[in-house]
């Protein structure tokens, strides 16, 4: 028979590291998972010693245990569970009779879901901040290309005339939604419980739970079985893949502008870069391609943490083995892509000219309302004014030679009723007099140039 190959012991939490942020690999490891339920044990016996329950001597020699998660990892492997190795590794270190006193009437599941409260909420907090790079980069951008005329778009094709400031505020106000929005949720799942079996604290005081709690940053769960009810932690993937869904629509837009044809847009590229190993030519959106790649894992993620929030009565664990996996990459996912995204605005490739040139595509149409309104405020009726521009649009766009203008001013009718407005209806700046509104509605400084 071939030999059984090592086992390697050194804990990797997450699929992929090359999208975990060193900061957000810290937080999930096995190391820091550890220490939390180590300082959970302790303070659990120091409000067990404030009430007399265990002696305050034996304190001294608990605070002082350690562990080693090499050989926990050795013990799990033989008894099959892990917060049994961690106390067995724990309770050598304290030595008897004070390790006696460590998970005094406590359950697994208090150690479990009171760490990763601990996780989520530390991980919301480096998430929000990145986030917010990204919202402070992009309100940089929003200011700087408030006055860069472009031509807004729907369904892909040409509309009316935009700024490209005004763009990017929208993407500033989507990003201050998925601050707040994961704010809150992080607030929902900050919450522990130290309630022994089935949660009804029968062989825990109330006030051990309260101490521990309190002292971890953590809210009291209001009712709890043996588990945390997990539509607190849907909610928090919820927000985690709204967020992702936010950068995806950045990183689409930004992917958009950069597509040959239009060049208006580019993400950065280093001065030795590639982009294909075949074409030479090729300048790739590798980048933003990577930030929507990426969008789609946590939000199937979001899909398992759904299926997880229905349990067996006062608990099972189908739902343990999945959050393993799920929350540590969501969390770390989401990291990576807000850090790749102010990368990408900080550095953005903005071409003004681009912009201008394509705002006149086929002659002007994306004046065609204005033109419109013109000719019923002269007096024809909607309906026919309707055909006279739509006509010349279509021409326009099949031939661009045509002009929409040019066209427009070979008609002796329109030039009758409308032909003294003309520079006025062709006017890129006429209608964009309240741009500046979004500006003071997010309050981003609004220069005079």
């Amino acid at each position: 028979m071939p030999a059984v190959p090592s086992v390697d012991w050194e804990p990797r939490p997450f699929l992929i590291e090359r999208y975990s942020p060193p900061a957000m690999r810290a937080v999930w490891s096995d190391q820091h998972k550890f220490e939390l339920w180590l300082r959970i044990e302790v303070l659990a016996c120091e409000a067990w010693a404030a009430l007399g329950r265990i002696p305050e001597s034996a304190l001294p020699k608990i605070r002082k245990g350690t562990f080693d998660a090499t050989k926990i990892a050795e013990v799990e492997s033989r008894v099959g569970h892990d917060v049994i190795a961690f106390l067995t590794v724990l309770n050598e270190s304290i030595g008897q009779p004070e390790a006696r006193y460590v998970h005094l009437g406590m359950t697994s599941q208090d150690l479990n879901d009171t760490t990763m409260a601990v996780q989520m909420v530390e991980s919301a907090r480096l998430i929000i901040r990145d986030l917010g790079a990204v919202r402070e980069a992009a309100a940089e951008v929003a200011i700087r290309h408030r006055r860069t005329l472009m031509a807004g778009r729907t369904h892909g094709v040409v509309a009316e005339p935009i700024t490209f400031g005004f763009k990017v505020a929208g993407w500033v106000a989507e990003l201050d939604r998925s601050i707040a929005r994961l704010e809150r949720a992080a607030e929902e799942a900050g919450v522990g419980r130290v309630s022994g079996a089935v949660g009804t604290h029968a062989t825990i005081d109330p006030s051990v739970e309260e101490h521990v709690c309190r002292e971890l940053g953590l809210k009291v769960d209001v009712v709890s079985t043996q588990v945390v009810a997990r539509d607190r932690h849907a909610g928090y993937m919820s927000a985690l893949a709204i967020a992702a869904g936010t950068l995806e629509r950045i990183a689409t837009e930004i992917r958009h502008l950069q597509r040959s044809e239009i060049s208006e847009a580019f993400e950065p590229f280093g001065k030795e870069q590639k982009g294909s190993s075949a074409m030479p030519h090729k300048r790739n959106p590798v980048l933003t391609e990577r930030v929507c790649g990426l969008a789609r894992v946590v939000r199937g993620h979001l899909l398992t943490a759904l299926e997880n929030t229905a349990l067996w009565h006062e608990r099972d664990i189908s739902h343990s083995s999945a959050e393993r996996v799920i929350f540590p990459d969501a969390c770390a996912v989401i990291d990576y892509m807000a850090i790749e995204m102010n990368k990408v605005l900080r550095g953005l490739e903005v071409r003004p000219e681009r912009m201008l040139a394509n705002l006149q595509f086929a002659g002007g149409v994306v004046f065609s309302q204005r033109v419109l309104l013109a000719l019923v405020d002269s007096g024809i009726a909607r309906e026919d004014a309707y055909l006279v521009v739509q006509r010349a649009a279509m021409q326009a766009m099949e031939d661009p030679g045509a002009g929409f203008r040019a066209l427009l001013e070979k008609n002796e009718d329109v030039m009758k009723r409308i032909g003294s407005k003309m520079d006025q209806v062709f006017d890129p700046w006429a209608g964009l007099e309240h741009t500046d509104l979004a500006y003071e509605r997010l309050g981003l400084a609004v220069t005079t140039k």
